[in-house]
């Protein structure tokens, strides 16, 4: 079948504008705002483009020295739009930056002829606001993609940290409401979207994300030890992530403390890894972690790492015994899968997306709050059981392969080529100037 004849009978888009206003898929995630949502971002737009789908993603420009336009991968192209100061623009002083981020977004369609854009995406509440006014300018469909949600993250907050505030909770119901079709990231999210923000149920698709399975493998750990300058015989238990109340890692160093304050021959052999760098209220004190790892007497065993490229981070993974991902709120955990891709059992917080993330009991261990005992408890059980830890080894390979990003694309790919086909009809959900 020719894709010409394929296009027609599935409505695949030519052309996909993305919206990622806060953060850019060229970041390094791990740091500042970038994290989950901009692999998400990268990965689907270049497994779209290998489809044949143009894509060019929209986000706000942040240094004087961006080119406007870059070429990501054959096929995606990220443009740098201009909207307030370049650098020291807080993320909660971004919606103030909406009308002159969506003109920006504007003019490159107004460029071109009609129809330039089949689809918009947009990807987290600031990027569907502006997607609600492209979509009526250009009258085609907005899927959108809230990652993580006001209500959500507002309802389990970390002792300390600030809620969201009630004009994002207010900004996401009218996305909710302008959106032609959501796509959450697992079941519970689906029911949330429903249950707090009101949405359609017929508008909403569980597309799980993925993990790069080809960087993201097995190896040989001791190599990857040496790699990383961590001893052949260390126990290493690792956090990556964002440095900030919401992802814990506190909970961790608090862990390690009981473990060997129990154990004290652990201290001869600890290592705790946290890759990552301070990120939202994590900023207001960057040295909180390292504070607190004097002040639980711990500091020589713990590894404070800046945020890690693919091939790094994978290392990281295959030289740990167990990663620990203590969140108080994750709309998915891609760190998670990234683990058990690599095959190291997680041990993680039931909450949100981990849950699906990790098959408890399977690929790892769910551990109900944040009492770091509990944690202690769960990570102590791996440690003194070797069968435990290579059938926890085994089921995280097992889990993860479910998981890779062809099967997010193709989930995604029939999200776009259902509403497409539901914006030709005079009863379609989706609303679009006609």
């Amino acid at each position: 079948m020719t894709a010409g004849v394929a296009r027609m009978r599935r409505a695949l888009p030519r052309r996909v504008a993305t919206l990622s206003v806060h953060t850019s898929p060229l970041d390094q995630p791990g740091t500042g705002d970038a994290g989950g949502m901009n692999v998400y971002v990268v990965e689907l737009s270049r497994r779209l483009a290998a489809l044949g789908i143009e894509v060019e993603i929209f986000t706000r420009a942040t240094s004087g020295d961006l080119p406007p336009v870059v070429e990501m991968a054959p096929g995606v192209l990220v443009r740098h739009v201009a909207a307030g100061p370049f650098e020291g623009l807080d993320k909660l002083d971004l919606p103030s930056q909406l009308c002159a981020f969506t003109s920006g977004v504007l003019r490159v369609e107004a460029a071109h002829e009609p129809g330039y854009f089949d689809l918009i995406h947009s990807h987290y509440w600031l990027s569907g606001q502006v997607g609600w006014l492209a979509k009526e300018r250009w009258g085609v469909p907005l899927v959108h993609s809230m990652h993580t949600m006001a209500k959500v993250k507002n309802a389990s907050l970390a002792i300390g940290d600030a809620p969201e505030p009630t004009a994002r909770a207010i900004g996401e119901a009218q996305v909710v409401e302008a959106a032609d079709r959501l796509i959450a990231s697992t079941e519970e999210e689906a029911a949330q979207l429903v249950d707090l923000y009101d949405a359609d149920p017929r508008k909403v698709v569980t597309v799980a994300p993925g993990v790069d399975l080809d960087v993201f493998t097995p190896g040989d750990v001791a190599a990857a030890r040496r790699r990383l300058g961590i001893a052949p015989d260390a126990v290493v238990l690792l956090f990556v992530g964002r440095i900030q109340p919401l992802k814990a890692p506190d909970v961790l160093l608090r862990a390690a403390a009981r473990l060997v304050a129990a154990d004290p021959s652990l201290r001869e052999r600890l290592v705790v890894a946290v890759v990552g760098g301070p990120s939202g209220t994590g900023l207001e004190h960057p040295e909180h972690l390292a504070e607190l790892a004097a002040e639980l007497g711990i500091s020589y065993l713990v590894r404070f790492e800046p945020p890690a490229h693919q091939a790094t981070l994978a290392d990281y993974y295959r030289a740990a015994t167990v990663c620990v991902v203590p969140s108080y709120s994750e709309s998915f955990g891609l760190v998670a899968l990234e683990s058990q891709a690599c095959g190291t059992p997680v041990i993680a917080a039931a909450v949100g997306g981990l849950r699906t993330a990790v098959a408890d009991g399977v690929s790892g261990r769910l551990v109900n709050g944040h009492d770091p005992c509990e944690y202690a408890d769960a990570i102590r059980d791996v440690l003194d059981s070797p069968r435990l830890r290579a059938d926890l080894a085994a089921g995280a390979l097992r889990h993860a392969a479910g998981f890779g990003w062809a099967s997010t694309a193709a989930g995604v790919l029939d999200v776009y080529a259902d509403v497409l086909t539901a914006a030709r009809q005079p009863s379609s959900l989706a609303v679009g100037r006609r």
